[in-house]
This record gives C-alpha cells, structure tokens and sequence, in this order.
C-alpha cells in the first residue's frame, strides 16, 4: 500500500499488521520498526497483530509502513466511520479535517455536515481519532456504537430540544420587541410606554427578560462558540455569540453605566440581542427538520426489512426476531408480508414486488429455485424460502450502506468551497471590525451606536451555514431519490463526472440484449404446424450441447410440448443434424445442408433476407424429405433497450457500442436501435483500448457493461455503469449500479446527475451571492447614498432564511421522476 509522507507531531503510534503467523514474525516486525530513524521503542502483539510505536519527535507513517512491507508483512488501511457533534456550518467542517488530518497515521478524511459524519482512512487508532475531536471540541462517537434507530433518536431529541428553546426564546422576546420596535413604530407607543412603566423601568424590564433568553435558549452560542473563539477557530456559534454579547454589553452599560457613553450614544440594544437569538434558533430548527427529511431514503430503506420472520425450527413454526436468522433457516412468507432475508424459493410459487430493488413496479414470478431479496413484498402465494444471506450480506443492507458511502462523499466541486470557508469565518470577524472603527471613526453622531449595529449586522448576516449545507444535503437526497429509482452511486464524486458525460458506450451482450440465445423466429412451410414441427426439432437438438440447441429446446419447453424420443441420432459436420423422431426422418442445419437433401430453400428467400439483415443465422428444419421450417436463433434486444438509447440522444449524448461479438451482428443491432458508433470483435483489453479512443476522441465517457470481461473498461471510464444483474466483479468495479438490469436507468442516472449538480450550484450560488452581496449592505455602504441599514434584527432572519432556502431548494430533488424532470413523485 502506499500513503501519503506527513511528518507526524507525536511520540506514539499504533500500527494494525498483517501476515504475522508465529514468534518469529513477530521479532522480525519489530526489528523492521525499530530500524526507522526516530523510533525508540517497538512492542508487536502478536493476539491482537497491532504494533505500538513510541518516538521521542515526530514519526514519519510512511516509513515505518514501508519497513513492515519490505519485512513481507501489511498494514491495512482501515477507514472508520465517527459520527461528530457539534458542527454548525462549513467553517466547522473544514476545522475537524483539519484535526482528524492531523492524528498519526491519518490518510484521508471527509466530513460531510450534513449527515454530520466523518470518514477517516488510515492506520489511526479509533481513540486517538475520537480525542483529537474532543480536544477540538467537537466530540465524535463511532458509528458501529449507535444503531439507526439510536441515531434517529438522538436527532430526535435534538429538535425536540430546540423547539423547546425556540419556544422559551419567543415568549421572553415578544414584550422585548413589542416594547422597543413598536416605540419606532407604532405612533403614540412611545408615549404609552412612558405614562405607565416608564422608559428606563422598560429598560430594567428588558434587561431581565433579554438575559433570559441569552442565559436559556441562546446558551448553545456561547457554550460552543466562545472556546472555539479562545482556540483562535471561531464558528457560526462565535458570530452570534461576539454578535449578541457586543449588543447586550452595549445595552447593559447604557442601563446601568450611562455616564461611560459619549452624549446621544445612550440606547439600548436588547431587543437585537433576543431577537437575532430567537431568529437564528428558528433557523436551526426549520434546518433540522429539513435534514431529517434529506435522510429518509435511509429511513425509508432500513424500514422495509420485517422485525420479525417465521422460521421452521424443530419441527416447529416460530416467529423470532430477524436479526437471529441463520443462514440455511427455512423461513415461511405469507401473502402481502415482506421478504425477511434474502433466500431461495423451495417451496411454493408467488409474484413479488421487487420496485424498491428495481425501481419497476411490475411484480415478478417467483417459482422453486427462484432467488428472493429481503425486503421485496410477497404478493399472492405463501411459501417457504431457504435463506442464504442475512443481516448486513443481504442485498438490502449492502444497498443501504452503498447509499450512506455516497451520501458522505465529496465532490470535486465541494473541495473550492472549503477552501473558502476555511477562512471566511475569520474574514468576517475582521470585516466586523473594520466596519466598527470606520464607523467609529468617520461616521455621524452618534458614531459608538452606529458602528455597533453595524459591526453586529456584519457578524449575523455572514454566517456561513447555508455554505456548508449546500452541497451535501443535495447529495443526501439526490442519491437517497436515485436508490429509491434503482440507481445506486457507490461513489459520489460519480454524481459530478456523470454529468458532463458526452459519449456513453455500452456493452452488447447482457447490457443491450438479454445475455443468452433464445429462439425468437420460427416460420413454417405450408401444412406443418408450429407445436409438431418444434417438438421435433427441439428432440433432435436435445442431445447438442450447443447454446444455439440449448435454446430451442428451452423453447420448447416453456411453451410445454413433451419431446419425442429420437433414433440414429447423427451430427453431420459442417452441415446439421439428423434423427428420427417419432418414426419420423428430421434433419435441421444450415442451407447448404438443405440443397445437400435436395430441398429448395427459395421458399424462405424474404424471410432469410431480413434475418441476414437482423443478424441472425437462420436453420432449416426438414421433416420427411420435406423442407418445413425456417428458424432462427438469437440474444434478443431486452424491452427496455430501444426507449433507453432514444433517451440517451434526447439528452444530447452519443452512443457507442463495444462487443466482442462479429461485425454484421454488432452493426445490425446498431442500426436497429440507432446507436451511433460501432465498435466490434474486440477482447476486453481490446475494450479497455476503446474506451480510451472515445474518451480522446468526444471527452468525458460512461461505459455500461455487466460482465466480468467488463471489468476492464468499467474501470477506465470516468464513469463505469454496471447491469446490477450482471456479475458481482462489475459491481464491485463500477461507480454506479444499475439495480433493474434495465438499460433506462443509464438516461435516469445521468438525468440525475445533472439536476443534482445544478441543485448544488442553485444552493452555492444562493449561498455564496447572498453572503457577499449583503456583508457590504451590513456594513453600511448604502447609508451615505440612501440612508439605508440593515438591522442586525433582519441580518438575523436573512440567514436563517439562507439556510432554510438551501435546504428547500435541495428537498425538490425528492420529485426527480424518471423523465428527468423535477416533476411530483
């Protein structure tokens, strides 16, 4: 393995090793470590196959891996998920890469604020990750210690707390704002106040409501907002919390101390102060609800496997929690239940609903032998399964967690706004501050208030929350409403790079076709009929084990003729075959063997044309010495084909097709479905080579295949598509799973995509416009001009209001329709 060389600020380290089998292996472990510049101890477990390192400085990672594998041994590079509390907006996503980056032994990290989750890749031991994130204030837990439902919960249980706070915070700030703002407002409001509280008593009156909502509901900001402001990492929380303490502290010294402020500078503040509190809590509770809502693919997804199954156990039927189903258990499904695991049908016949694999609503026959996937709904018949994969090796839990991979991916797009915000907190804060001294400095009487109203507009309206959120909560629902569709993205960045796809190659066999022979013409000389006519044949052909015989037989058999027994069986080489079937002489082969018998093919001159044109082979069938029929033999085009590649050019894409299969074949089907390159008798390096032409030739490329020999060129598209009916090596391959095996989802996804990136750019836009156009306006640049401020009151509303829009804005991909357009789902 190779990671990347950082200079680690650490005396310790622990390293998992793989390979170790005895004592031996572990002193040459040791002895390998121990050799690195730097180190000074080394103890290898060999139970545990961990090495503890201590240095007296820093440990190079890279090194010390390096000796282990010039040793013979390995060091795995794990990747573990944390769940992280405490994110706000996207300044906070940037700071906690930055600590995990910084733990020894750390390779990669994402953080998505969305899901507030982290991944982490490397050789970091998981309590060293999970302290670097408590010193930093943001504490994490591992995500294998908390169960969906506990998760669920816990979010729960957050917007219940601050809906609670919410509430606290509008009832104390009502009579705040009713007794300030309707002085300014409402004519003769001033005067009522004076007569019966009196104006300072009003003061004392806001004061103590004013200092509850900050000591109650607004406590969060200042929890977290004021040691992230001491470790020199301000946040979200540290605008509101420097914001609101600079409007309260003002407003205290004027109520209490008004001798210290300049003449005319004597006014009070607390209403912005609860205000701004009470608006940025509504925010954060319209965002949490909002968020919850990005996650109910998820939710939706976990919820459709049964609690419970019906397993045969001693002779007996019992219901047992699914979670203690073994693989090989004979579980029994009723009509109208869900699917517990995944199985095969022993017993019984029913049709299933397999739409939340498929994305298809048209139930599926399901007959013995038949494979079963949890979760699917049994329609009509009982029966009883055998069950051979359960808990997370069912195809439902591999989904769910493919969906949560992608949905706390990045995106190449994400990496430039993090690069902003990193710094964009900070920037604000001097904005804030060169805001205060200029109006301190320059601006008219009273200049003290003006610069602090204006300073906390600054400080409120910059807060980078809908930054953070704009790209990943479109993510989370854009790949949550594309498995719901059939679409799997096992990676996100393919949400990106699928959009800007120009060309779409695709595979033949298994991809545009069913993937085996079938017999789809059979036409019949004049006083012979079908069923007769293909018992015969299917009889003589049963004893080839030819995939052209297998498939008349087959044929024969689904439309349920019993085969007669054959006689002087002979294979003629070059020619056909010959028998005797039911007394009767049959012969079937090529024409040449036809005119070999002396029989007149002529008869089936226009149907051999348009076979020849199809690019099919066609079969004659002699009975009697009798030319009787004229067959032939093929992979058929799949239903959904033709729509799906009339799709593809309506979005403007061209189309390519790469097989192995002959020329007249591969161009035949080409101008059948009007695919625009063709591209065949090729091996899959030859494939691989293909790919590269095209992706040189039209730019970025999407190649859909579903076999292993397609591997190759899955893995050097830009974008591998895999038939998720096709092979598990594809799947594994591909950036994105096509779960139907139907080639619409192609159109779909890459519909998808594109309404997906251009909802993130909808969101940044919005996000970044928003900020950068009001910080000026916040400062104060209208005033000279028009007389016009902005009210830290309405700074505070219009961020929340950013927020709340991003969240929206992302939540319409939820009706994302087939069609590839936003319309109601």
């Amino acid at each position: 393995m190779t990671l990347s060389a950082s200079r680690m600020q650490s005396a310790s380290l622990s390293l998992p090793i793989e390979g170790m089998t005895c004592a031996s292996c572990v002193r040459r472990v040791e002895k390998a470590l121990a050799g690195v510049e730097g180190v000074e101890s080394v103890a290898v477990n060999l139970a545990t196959e961990r090495a503890d390192i201590r240095a007296a400085a820093a440990l190079d990672t890279t090194a010390l891996v390096q000796a282990v594998e010039k040793a013979g041994y390995r060091v795995p590079a794990a990747t573990t998920e944390l769940a992280v509390r405490n994110m706000s907006c996207a300044s906070c996503v940037g700071r906690v890469e930055r600590v995990l980056r910084a733990v020894p032994g750390v390779t990669g990290v994402a953080v998505n604020l969305a899901t507030e989750r982290a991944s982490v890749q490397g050789v970091a031991s998981e309590q060293a990750l999970l302290d670097a994130l408590s010193r930093a204030g943001y504490p994490g837990q591992l995500l294998g210690e908390a169960s969906a439902e506990v998760d669920a919960a816990r979010r729960e249980g957050e917007r219940r707390a601050l809906w609670r706070d919410l509430l606290t915070a509008v009832v104390l700030t009502l009579p705040v704002f009713v007794i300030e703002m309707g002085s300014h407002l409402i004519p003769g409001m001033h005067h009522l106040v004076d007569r019966t509280i009196g104006m300072h008593n009003s003061w004392y009156l806001q004061f103590v409501l004013t200092s509850l909502v900050l000591i109650l509901p607004g406590r969060r900001f200042y929890r977290q907002g004021i040691p992230a402001l001491l470790r020199l990492a301000p946040d979200m929380n540290s605008l509101v919390a420097v914001g609101t303490a600079a409007a309260y502290g003002y407003s205290l010294v004027a109520t209490f101390l008004p001798a210290l402020l300049p003449s005319g500078t004597v006014n009070v503040y607390y209403e912005a102060a609860a205000v701004i509190i009470t608006l940025i809590l509504l925010g954060r509770y319209l965002e949490a609800r909002a968020r919850g809502r990005t996650s109910e693919a998820i939710q939706r997804l976990v919820g459709l496997q049964p609690r419970v199954a019906h397993v045969q156990r001693d002779g007996q039927l019992v219901d047992v929690p699914v979670t203690e189903v073994q693989t090989g258990d004979l579980l029994e499904v009723r009509p109208g239940e869900r699917i517990p695991v995944d199985g095969e049908l022993l017993d019984g016949r029913s049709y299933v609903d397999e739409s939340m694999i498929t994305g298809e609503p048209v139930p599926v026959e399901k007959t013995l032998g038949s494979q079963l996937v949890g979760g699917t709904v049994n329609q009509t018949g009982a029966f009883i399964l055998r069950a051979t994969a359960v808990g997370g090796q069912t195809v439902l839990a591999q989904i769910i967690r493919l969906v949560e991979q992608a949905q706390g991916s990045k995106l190449p797009i994400q990496a430039v706004v993090d690069r902003v915000t990193m710094w964009f907190v900070p920037a604000v804060m001097g904005a804030a501050l060169l805001t205060f001294l200029v109006w301190l400095l320059v601006g008219p009487q009273p200049a003290l208030t003006f610069a602090l109203v204006n300073a906390v507009a600054v400080l409120i309206i910059a807060c980078p929350c809908a930054m953070g959120l704009a790209t990943p909560t479109s993510i989370m629902v854009g790949t949550g409403r594309g498995a719901e569709l059939g679409v799997l993205f096992r990676k996100g960045e393919a949400l990106q790079l699928l959009r800007d796809a120009a060309v779409v190659a695709v595979d033949k066999t298994g991809t545009l076709t069913q993937g085996h022979p079938v017999l789809t013409d059979l036409e019949l000389a004049e006083g012979f009929d079908r069923a007769a006519v293909l018992a015969l044949v299917a009889a003589v052909e049963s004893r080839s084990e030819h995939p052209i015989a297998r498939a008349i037989v087959e044929a024969a058999v689904e439309e349920g003729l019993s085969l007669p027994e054959l006689t002087d069986f002979e294979s003629v080489t070059g020619m056909g075959v010959r028998a005797r079937a039911q007394g009767r002489q049959v012969q079937v082969g090529a024409d040449r063997y036809m005119r070999e018998l002396g029989l007149d093919v002529a008869l089936f001159a226009d149907t051999a044309e348009r076979l020849g044109r199809e690019g099919k082979s066609p079969l004659y069938a002699a009975v009697d010495g009798h030319l009787a029929a004229i067959l032939a033999v093929a992979d058929p085009i799949k239903a959904g084909t033709p729509e799906a590649i009339d799709a593809l050019h309506r979005l403007r894409l061209r189309v390519a097709m790469i097989t192995g299969d002959n020329q007249i074949t591969a161009r035949a089907i080409a101008d059948r479905l009007g695919i625009d390159e063709v591209i065949a008798e090729v091996l899959p390096e030859g494939k691989v080579e293909a790919v590269r032409r095209l992706k040189a030739e039209h730019g970025r490329l999407a190649f859909v295949g579903d076999g292993i020999n397609d591997a190759p060129a899955l893995a050097e598209a830009d974008v591998g598509l895999a038939i998720g009916t096709g092979t598990d090596v594809a799947m594994e391959v591909a950036d994105v799973v096509l779960m139907s095996g139907d080639l619409r989802g192609v159109p779909t996804a890459i519909a998808l995509s594109r309404a997906t990136i251009g909802n993130i750019r909808q969101n940044l836009f919005w996000a970044f416009a928003y900020n950068t156009a009001l910080i000026p306006v916040a400062a104060g640049v209208l005033y000279p001009a028009f007389g016009l401020l902005l009210s830290p009151m309405f700074a505070a509303g219009a961020m929340a209001l950013s927020s709340v829009f991003v969240l929206g804005n992302a939540l319409r991909l939820r009706r994302f329709g087939k069609s590839g357009q936003l319309t109601v789902a």
